[in-house]
């Protein structure tokens, strides 16, 4: 009997032993997790780039690459000799500058600052830096063209540039407004170009209104020749919910043209400011777009699957859609399907992180005077998230 209560003490004392054992094996796992689970959220966004392979490779009009090397061209035009010769184009955009004494605080400032290549940006510089490279892209590939700045009267926007105009819409362009001050100010812009043709009917120009971060990468003067009857043109995107892409609107320079793109740009605003200021911020453009082309009678909606350029009738105005593969094309940001880059694309829009990449192909363009090899870097940078 003896015997067998020492081997009872002896099983329990080992089992206990084990129970511990595991107590504290779960403990330490669980405090690695939660020291490494920070670690690995800030580490989601990359300081530089990360190069990969390029997507696309061997399926027909992609863009193939040989690591940084285009092995065949994208459908450039000569400038030139380009179409928007006798024809004058001219990119609008909105951008203004927020709180620009915060650079100076002595408070983290080093947080306030990104180095790209060998330059240090702070915030308001790093803005600076890609409405410069908006503007750059531009005059190389539409040397013809003009830019013009709606920003805020109040902004400290400083720019001197040749072919550029600054031009004060008063407003609100706060953070969260700013989408919604953007269709405003696009209205009276088209507005007062509507007077002004009215003095000066020779005096003709046609207008792109565009994101500033975006890089014009072809002559988009031809769209006004290839389509020439429509009005006003925005940009579509197989996506059920968000379809069209506010960055890019087109107009033609006619009064008739002017006068429909401005109405139909109104009843975008109604529809915004009635339905969708709880999006004012982000998205809530593009979302009345989306309301106003979708209510519009007899719109077929499935026309959105495929990336060709087509005609409508929507309240008077004659709208061009052109699919964004070509007019709006962006990387994508981390992981999903990707088929590449299409040889004719002649828009890329650097959304979100990836302004980053916008100055770095500028880098790389300017080194290289290839913008077909450009693509090539974007194409193999596509996929990473960067940090501004």
């Amino acid at each position: 009997m003896r015997t067998w209560s020492g081997w009872r003490r002896f099983i329990l004392s080992f089992f206990l032993l084990l129970v511990i054992f595991h107590i504290f094996s779960v403990l330490e796992l669980h405090s690695n997790s939660v020291t490494e689970a920070p670690q690995k959220n800030r580490n989601k966004k990359s300081d530089h780039l990360v190069l990969g392979p390029a997507a696309g490779q061997g399926l027909p009009d992609r863009l193939q690459c040989e690591g940084s090397k285009a092995l065949n061209k994208t459908h450039l035009l000569d400038s030139s000799s380009g179409s928007n010769v006798g024809d004058n184009v001219a990119f609008v955009t909105v951008f203004t500058i927020y709180n620009t004494s915060l650079d100076s605080l002595p408070n983290d400032r080093s947080s306030n600052f990104v180095t790209v290549g060998n330059v240090s940006y702070s915030k308001t510089e790093r803005s600076m830096a890609i409405l410069n490279v908006f503007i750059n892209f531009i005059q190389v590939t539409m040397p013809q063209s003009n830019v013009i700045i709606l920003t805020d009267p109040a902004s400290d926007l400083l720019l001197q540039r040749d072919k550029v105009t600054l031009y004060p819409i008063q407003g609100e362009y706060s953070r969260e407004k700013l989408m919604l001050q953007r269709i405003r100010s696009y209205i009276n812009f088209l507005d007062t170009k509507l007077k002004e043709l009215a003095k000066n009917p020779v005096h003709k120009s046609h207008y792109i209104f565009t994101d500033s971060d975006i890089a014009v990468v072809d002559d988009l003067g031809r769209i006004f020749h290839e389509y020439r009857n429509f009005h006003i043109a925005l940009t579509f995107r197989n996506n059920k919910e968000q379809p069209l892409n506010s960055g890019f609107i087109a107009v033609r320079g006619t009064a008739e043209s002017i006068l429909r793109a401005k109405i139909f740009l109104q009843h975008v605003l109604e529809v915004y400011t009635s339905k969708y200021m709880n999006a004012s911020r982000m998205l809530g453009d593009q979302l009345a777009l989306a309301w106003v082309i979708r209510s519009h009678p007899g719109f077929d909606l499935s026309r959105f699957r495929k990336a060709q350029a087509f005609m409508d009738e929507m309240g008077g105005a004659s709208v061009l859609f052109l699919p964004c593969a070509t007019y709006n094309w962006t990387p994508p940001e981390g992981a999903g399907q990707f088929h590449g880059m299409p040889l004719d694309v002649k828009v890329v829009h650097f959304k979100g992180s990836r302004k980053r990449l916008m100055l770095e192909s500028w880098n790389f363009f300017r080194s290289a005077s290839d913008i077909s090899d450009m693509l090539c870097l974007i194409l193999m940078s596509g996929r990473t998230k960067y940090d501004f």
